[in-house]
């Protein structure tokens, strides 16, 4: 299942991250574990933010995506399924119209 996975970083670990010297070696990292099929980061709110496609094949997955960005940077983390248009197509959607 394809999961669109947003990460919120908080200012603080991020920036003593920046400031270290060592926040493009963990997002690397993190992103070398976790995979993506596609990563995007810019700022929601003023915060810095990743937007994730990820590929889940079992929902005991999710613990080994969100979990090194809760331990390296007290990330907030969040899984939304989504769809392609291939997806969208097979929804049925004429035949809920109909129904609805």
């Amino acid at each position: 299942m394809r999961m669109l996975m947003i990460v919120t970083l908080p200012h603080h670990t991020f920036n003593a991250a920046v400031k270290d010297g060592t926040a493009t070696a963990k997002i690397g990292k993190i992103m070398d574990t976790t995979k993506p099929e596609a990563a995007y980061f810019s700022e929601i709110n003023g915060k810095r933010t990743g937007f994730l496609i990820v590929d889940l094949q079992d929902v005991a997955q999710i613990p080994s995506l969100a979990e090194p960005f809760f331990l390296t940077f007290e990330a907030d983390v969040q899984f939304h399924p989504t769809m392609i248009p291939a997806d969208l197509q097979r929804a049925g959607l004429d035949q809920l119209g109909k129904k609805w």
